[in-house]
C-alpha cells in the first residue's frame, strides 16, 4: 500500500489479505454538495447494457467513464472521456494520499435506492495488478458490503457516507468483492467514483 498522509483522520478495515482503508468525510459541505451537483449535470450519464450469463441487460444504474485509457468490464468496452474541471479537482486531492497517479474513473449514479451494484471484484485484466483504487463516495450513504471469494458467509459492512473516500489496495480484489444493494430507505442520488489505474 502506497504511503498515506498521516495528518488525516482515516480507519483500516480489518479484512484479511486485503489493505482498506476509510477516510470518513474528507470532502466535507459544502465542497461534497458542490461536486455531487456538478457531477449529476456536467457527466455524460449512460444506461449501457452488460453481459450476464451471455444475456444483455441494462445496468441497474447510469455511468460514465473518464480519463486516458480504455476500460472493459462485463463485457462493455468504454472509450474515456476527457477528464473535466470538477473530476481534476478531486483527483488533485485523492493522489497525494495513495502517492498513485490514476488515469481513469468510473462513475456510477444509483439515482434512488432502487439503484444497486451486485457483487464483484475490480480485477479486470486492463487494471494494473495490485494497483490502489480510490473510491469516492457523494450524496446519500448506502450500505457497502465486503465478502470473501472463498467462503460467503465472511462479510463486513460498511454505511459509506457523503465525502466519504475508500482505498483498496494489496490483494484486496484477488481474496474480496463487494456490492451496494437495493435500500428501500434511500430516496436521494448518490454517485461513486472509483479511480484507477489502467495498464
Amino acid at each position: 500500500m502506497p504511503k498515506l498522509n498521516s495528518n488525516l483522520i482515516s480507519q483500516n478495515l480489518e479484512l484479511p489479505n486485503a489493505e482498506v482503508i476509510l477516510y470518513p468525510r474528507l470532502f466535507q459541505p459544502p465542497e461534497s454538495y458542490q461536486l455531487l451537483t456538478q457531477l449529476l449535470n456536467q457527466i455524460e450519464w449512460k444506461h449501457e447494457p452488460i453481459k450476464i450469463f451471455g444475456k444483455s441487460v441494462l445496468q441497474p444504474r447510469l455511468t460514465a467513464y473518464y480519463g486516458t485509457q480504455a476500460y472493459t468490464y462485463s463485457g462493455v468496452t468504454m472509450q474515456p472521456l476527457p477528464w473535466n474541471l470538477p473530476l481534476l479537482q478531486i483527483k488533485e486531492k485523492i493522489e497525494p494520499l495513495v502517492n498513485t497517479q490514476f488515469n481513469g474513473v468510473l462513475l456510477n449514479l444509483y439515482r434512488d435506492g432502487q439503484d444497486y451494484i451486485g457483487w464483484h471484484s475490480d480485477d479486470e485484466k486492463e487494471l494494473a495488478p495490485g494497483a490502489v483504487i480510490g473510491s469516492l463516495s457523494l450524496g446519500e450513504t448506502r450500505r457497502f458490503i465486503f465478502r470473501r471469494r472463498d467462503n460467503h458467509q465472511i462479510k463486513v459492512e460498511l454505511n459509506l457516507g457523503d465525502g466519504d473516500f475508500l482505498i483498496m489496495g494489496g490483494e484486496t480484489q484477488k481474496f474480496w468483492q463487494h456490492h451496494v444493494p437495493k435500500s428501500a430507505k434511500s430516496t436521494q442520488p448518490r454517485i461513486n467514483l472509483t479511480f484507477r489505474v489502467i495498464k
